[in-house]
């Protein structure tokens, strides 16, 4: 069934796709703001928070390629219905759990749903809307997302405040039943009838392989980082062997498909790195409450909800480099002002002249980024290129939080202490600001009219065309396949 513009039933599968994708981009923004809060009702060290965040993040990067080939083969709406209804009883069990092991296997939990819905929400417009109106449907659906993720920062904060972290969970299960209820009565199953059989024993590696690395970081075991890295090499392995493989080596060969990719994952670690610590430095050492602390990165949002579209634009009307240069020095600018958020500094002269600087850099990159990945690849690996992409940035994200706790300084209950934490805060930010830079440096390298020499592709929408980039990874755009029910 193909779905017209402008229908009853069109409005109703937008929503379906929205208020989904809308939950598991919340969630990300509620969990760190309610870190300190969680900390301290769990008596949660460092790593203790450190694993409730990548508990989240490895299931996430380790199967967002696998999810998108199973809704290929299996049914997009049907895979989309399993990972909301699963995020949403994961998040029952992260809002009841009792201890800091029971919230961080929840955790790993809502990830898996969150790998399942997210590449959903894109492939159900593709494969739904008439041709003529897909760019239209993924416009509107990206727009009215950034609207959401704007005010999750306020809604995560009130949450918290109203009555516990526990309530910034269990929203989940409302907003889940809502969108089971939309997508059952609304959305038209499809799939793509030559799709092949998902690659499940390179998910189970690679997904092994990042597990072991990070628990190796986090807990600082050479033997499992050791074993994380054999598992990834096996990984690579395979993947060079396969007929079929879920990563393709080709997409390799092209120097600036490489080259954004260093610069997506660089990019998204120190942005990982520093949301997390920003939320606790805001609340531990300069006394914000939840809801102030996560009003304080709401102009980011507001920035890229305003600006994205037009760094597309510009990047395919110029050429994709200057941005992909300029974006993450400003980043790195941003990073570097927000180290003035110390006790006693206000907001207006502490943190918000970072966080608006930090903001331009990211409208000025993102959108470009993930066009020029999309462009460099074949036409037939457009889908799997921008989940590489999507897994990049992920991964960079679960590297940062694993990594830069300990390099800093920042173990055990250090961060409850405002003057430890401040000094670890300020040297992060410092290294962050360098990660990001030496990305911007990466894109040099990239070739200019990557843009202009990619043929148009129908089935396959520019982020450029989108309203909105996320804060928390790069858009996924995926492989439409058939649009046959």
């Amino acid at each position: 069934m193909v779905i017209a513009w402008g229908t009853p039933r069109a409005r109703a599968v937008l929503a379906t796709t929205i208020i989904g994708s809308g939950m598991a981009m919340l969630d990300s923004t509620v969990v760190n703001v309610a870190l300190p809060r969680i900390g301290a009702e769990l008596d949660a060290s460092v790593t203790d928070l450190q694993w409730i965040l990548n508990g989240y993040l490895l299931a996430l990067a380790a199967l967002i390629l696998v999810a998108g080939a199973l809704g290929d083969r299996f049914g997009r709406r049907r895979v989309y219905l399993v990972g909301v209804i699963w995020f949403g009883v994961a998040s029952l069990l992260c809002g009841i759990a009792g201890n800091v092991w029971m919230l961080v296997a929840a955790r790993v939990l809502q990830g898996i749903g969150g790998a399942l819905l997210t590449p959903g929400a894109l492939a159900i417009l593709q494969s739904s809307f008439a041709r003529e109106d897909r760019s239209r449907a993924i416009g509107a659906w990206s727009g009215l997302s950034g609207v959401a993720t704007a005010i999750g920062p306020l809604a995560g904060g009130l949450l918290v405040q109203v009555w516990s972290w526990r309530l910034a969970f269990l929203i989940n299960i409302p907003v889940a039943a809502l969108c089971v209820w939309l997508a059952l009565r609304s959305v038209p199953e499809t799939r793509d009838e030559q799709a092949g059989h998902p690659d499940y024993l390179s998910s189970l590696i690679g997904a092994a392989g990042l597990a072991l690395l990070t628990g190796g970081i986090v807990e600082q075991s050479f033997v499992a980082g050791a074993f994380g890295v054999v598992a990834l090499v096996v990984f690579g392995v395979i993947q060079a062997r396969s007929h079929d493989p879920l990563v393709p080596p080709e997409l390799f060969h092209d120097r600036t498909f490489v080259l954004a990719n260093m610069l997506t994952f660089l990019m998204y670690g120190a942005l990982g790195g520093v949301m997390v610590l920003m939320v606790l430095q805001l609340q531990v050492s300069l006394g914000y409450s939840p809801t102030f602390a996560g009003l304080a990165s709401v102009p980011i949002t507001i920035i890229m909800l305003l600006a994205s579209a037009r760094s597309g634009r510009l990047a395919q009307k110029y050429g994709p480099r200057a941005q992909l240069v300029v974006g993450p020095l400003l980043v790195a600018a941003g990073m570097w002002l927000l180290r003035n958020a110390v006790p006693g500094a206000t907001y207006l002269t502490g943190v918000l002249p970072g966080v608006v600087v930090f903001g331009i850099g990211l409208a000025c990159v993102v959108a470009p980024v993930t066009a020029t990945v999309l462009a460099a690849a074949p036409d037939r690996h457009a889908g799997v290129a921008s989940g590489v992409n999507n897994a990049v940035a992920r991964t960079g994200s679960l590297l940062a939080v694993a990594i830069l706790p300990a390099v800093v300084g920042l173990t055990g209950s250090r961060y409850t202490d405002p003057v430890a934490l401040t000094d670890s805060w300020r040297t992060a930010l410092a290294l962050c600001a360098i990660a990001a830079a030496i990305g911007g440096l990466f894109a040099l390298g990239t070739d200019n009219n990557v843009l202009n020499a990619a043929p148009p592709q129908e089935e396959q929408p520019h982020p450029g065309e989108c309203l909105h980039c996320g804060v928390e990874g790069p858009p996924t755009h995926v492989r439409s396949g058939s649009a046959h029910a």
